[in-house]
């Protein structure tokens, strides 16, 4: 079977490679050293120069053919303006390389690095890296002692990263304390949970792109939110601040001016300039808690803030920019606001590439226990002295903890609260079986008492109109935030009306009496459907809920 032929690929060394006189062979010169190993064969080499080397490129040719005969020197002029533009070079190389004839069933490639700008180098290196140029590196550096002819050491360099598992064991175990890091040291055991932070510890280290959070309040959307901040700065991808927005407290011109900043003079109250979180955030993170509750004028001008990295604070003419990148947070379920036309589409699509939905205390029943022993260690930390429970009372309390009767509404937050409660009164740092018997009593009387008040039937087939609390309660249920008292006034009368209307035209002409004999155009029904749907609410669902 015939000897695969060597073939290497580098650059002319201007600096390294020179010499004209007898001298020049006094000196190590590394393009020239690649043939004096006798126990090396290269069959040929495939020599980069600039145009204006090719003088010493020439020379450097008769050089190798003197000392190796068996070798073809090819030269190959690459024209670069700028030896230091990165993007200049690695273009001139890989479309030399996209070019190039590789034959790997019959050649085996070195590409050698010594030589060449640094930036030369690290696009080589890439080029090998990817693939886009098969084989592996070739370092050469000189002897210890300059000797005429030595040609020092030659050492091969495959990036194939299979073939160094110590090295392999150290990105594995790199990997492994991000996701530890993310999950707050916590041991969980949940697998589907496990697998979800170990995907987002790599998104986040890979890619700039918004990632969305999803589930109930208290499942941990905003712990994570800032340990991955926090594992991002550490690993050194983003340099700035985290600044955090909690969304369901923004309203009106408020909003805007929040996130977007304003100038001075932009509405009333508006004394002074003001930069917005946006800018506050720039080369950090911004954090967007509850992102659902954001308005639709405020939506708009995120995504033009997201995708172009620049926006109009309020009241000026002239763009300012951001280099941010976004996590947000919801309990929401966007997808059915944008079908209802509370959420944008296309906002929606931009936040929607990195989307994890968090999983409730209940859904992560293993979880409990390690949970509790993470959260005993804080709040005895908290207090400056050891806490543990006694025996049967861990047993009795874990066991009411991870069964079915142990509803877990409020998530982690219910957690912590109960651990707080048992800590705070242990006697002596001990918490005892009467202890526990007490707060797991507390907790079925939280979790029973306001369960028909805070989870009505959303199927009920009437509208809870008489009682202003049930209608709130019965609109969150459906999906809808907390409606200020004045509006939810006003739609319990307009809903009282409809019941006993038979069509929505009638509906429409007793609540517009009085103004619809002032309008040229009348569209009584148009209207009620207009204000109904302010709240999630068609005629149909309403005259059959009625």
């Amino acid at each position: 079977m015939p000897t695969s032929r060597t073939v290497v690929i580098g650059f002319l060394g201007s600096q390294l490679d020179a010499g004209a006189g007898a001298g020049r062979w006094e000196k190590w010169r590394p393009t020239v050293a690649l043939v004096q190993h006798p126990d090396v064969v290269i069959d040929r080499v495939e020599l980069l120069h600039a145009p204006q080397h090719l003088n010493l490129a020439q020379r450097v040719q008769q050089d190798m053919a003197a000392v190796s005969p068996e070798t073809t020197v090819n030269l190959v002029a690459m024209e670069l303006k700028n030896p230091w533009d990165f993007e200049e070079v690695y273009g001139a190389l890989y479309d030399w390389a996209s070019s190039y004839s590789f034959d790997t069933s019959q050649e085996t490639y070195w590409t050698h690095i010594t030589t060449g700008t640094h930036v030369a180098q690290i696009c080589l290196f890439l080029l090998v890296e990817s693939r886009r140029v098969p084989g592996v590196l070739v370092q050469t550096s000189p002897p210890k002692r300059q000797v005429a002819h030595d040609p020092g050491a030659l050492a091969l360099i495959d990036l194939d990263l299979a073939r160094y598992a110590a090295l392999a064991q150290r990105f594995e175990a790199e990997q492994q304390t991000g996701v530890d890091f993310l999950k707050n040291g916590i041991p969980t055991r949940n697998a589907r949970f496990n697998a979800l932070i170990a995907e987002v510890e790599r998104v986040a280290l890979q890619s700039r792109a918004p990632i969305l959070f999803t589930g109930p309040t208290g499942a941990g959307k905003s712990l994570l939110a800032r340990r991955l901040y926090e594992l991002k700065r550490s690993r050194h991808r983003v340099q700035g601040a985290l600044v955090e927005v909690n969304c369901a407290t923004l309203r009106g011109d408020a909003a805007a001016s929040t996130l977007f900043g304003h100038k001075k003079g932009a509405f009333t109250g508006a004394t002074a300039d003001r930069a917005g979180l946006l800018r506050a955030a720039d080369g950090g993170v911004l954090f967007l808690d509850e992102i659902g509750e954001l308005g639709l004028d405020e939506q708009a001008m995120l995504l033009k803030a997201i995708e172009e990295k620049k926006f109009y604070p309020l009241g000026s003419d002239r763009e300012v920019g951001s280099d941010f990148e976004l996590i947000a947070a919801t309990h929401r379920d966007l997808r059915a606001d944008v079908a209802l036309g509370r959420f944008r589409e296309d906002l929606y699509a931009r936040i929607n590439l990195w989307t994890y939905p968090l999983p409730g205390l209940a859904q992560r029943r293993e979880d409990i226990e390690p949970n509790v022993d993470h959260l005993l260690e804080q709040l005895a930390a908290d207090l400056g002295r050891t806490v543990r429970f006694h025996t049967e009372a861990r047993l009795a309390y874990l066991r009411f903890a991870q069964s079915p009767e142990a509803t877990w509404r409020g998530n982690f937050r219910d957690l912590a609260a109960s651990l707080t409660r048992l800590v705070t009164l242990a006697e002596r740092g001990r918490i005892g079986l009467a202890l526990v018997e007490a707060e797991i009593a507390r907790l079925r009387w939280q979790w029973s008492g306001d369960a028909p008040q805070s989870l009505p039937n959303t199927n009920s087939t009437s509208i809870p109109t008489d009682d202003p609390a049930a209608l709130q309660a019965w609109l969150q249920a459906r999906g809808q935030s907390e409606v200020d008292l004045f509006d939810l006034l006003q739609l319990q009368a307009v809903l009282q009306v409809c019941q006993s209307a038979s069509t929505v035209s009638e509906a429409g002409r007793r609540l517009f009496a009085v103004s619809r004999q002032q309008r040229s155009v009348v569209n009584d029904a148009d209207r009620l459907r207009k204000f109904l749907a302010r709240f999630g609410l068609d005629w149909a669902s309403v005259y059959d809920a009625c």
